[in-house]
């Protein structure tokens, strides 16, 4: 991947990126309400096909390198790529990773969120807490002229300080019209190392960070990440925009979006 070009966007494609960027953080708040015990994350998956459909979108999971579901949900040791099912019942305690990527137009709208399903534990809440912060400290590096290193960095050195580790094998990546392309953006790294951020270009920041080591492994079904040690993952995206000024988050819910 990283030996692809990076697209820089124009100011045009970018809007079309936002109209992208809102659906998604509609379709999690349109979500949100039903995660709870007792529902089942086919039944998250069914409902997020349905609304989309409505508006005219596709999801653009569904079918993607053979993937069967049109959203990922990743319930507590599951790092990503979590696949919907019938049989698995959301219970009191869990977390729950809810990744959605409408295609809008011919453009990725890719935000995910991690939820309580009713009373956390101590340590899941303050995974889930410390995860969101570190996607805002990567987010808060993102200029003209910083490096890709210094998200990695500011990512790790935080998650690391409050005694949890960031997951190496899955990244932050490009998006617009293509799913997944240039750059790759890992969520550790070294400040002043890799690629110099330029106005124009996409991608997502997702840290995945976990309780206990950072090492995880595919199940039989070729895609459920789960940790090693099986203890709980967290994970938050959005989708952003390197601008002249600074960074322009396009995954915001409309509620969210400076006029």
């Amino acid at each position: 991947m990283d030996n692809e070009p990076i697209i820089l966007m124009s100011s045009r494609e970018i809007e079309k990126m936002r109209q992208a960027g809102q659906m998604a953080a509609e379709l999690l708040a349109y979500l949100e309400p039903m995660v709870k015990p007792g529902v089942t994350t086919l039944e998250l998956n069914d409902a997020a096909e349905e609304w989309t459909q409505k508006r005219g979108a596709k999801s653009a999971p569904l079918g993607y390198h053979g993937f069967p579901k049109s959203i990922c949900t990743s319930v507590n040791e599951v790092v990503c790529h979590g696949i919907p099912n019938a049989k698995q019942v959301l219970r009191d305690g869990d977390i729950i990773n809810i990744d959605v990527t409408p295609l809008v137009d011919g453009y990725h709208g890719d935000t995910s969120k991690t939820y309580f399903v009713g009373e956390p534990s101590p340590i899941a809440r303050k995974l889930v807490e410390v995860t969101e912060e570190c996607l805002w400290r990567g987010i808060r590096e993102v200029k003209p002229g910083a490096k890709i290193g210094d998200i990695g960095a500011a990512i790790q050195e935080y998650a690391e300080a409050q005694g949890f580790s960031v997951v190496r094998d899955f990244v932050g990546h490009g998006v617009g019209r293509t799913f997944h392309t240039a750059p790759q953006i890992p969520h550790y790294g070294t400040r002043g190392k890799g690629k110099k951020l330029r106005p124009g270009m996409v991608f997502t920041i997702e840290p995945m960070i976990n309780e206990g080591t950072w090492e995880v492994e595919i199940l039989a079904d070729k895609w459920t990440a789960v940790t090693i040690d099986r203890k709980l993952s967290a994970q938050f995206e959005h989708t952003i925009a390197v601008t002249e000024e600074g960074v322009d988050i396009l995954t915001l819910p409309p509620a969210l979006v400076p006029a």
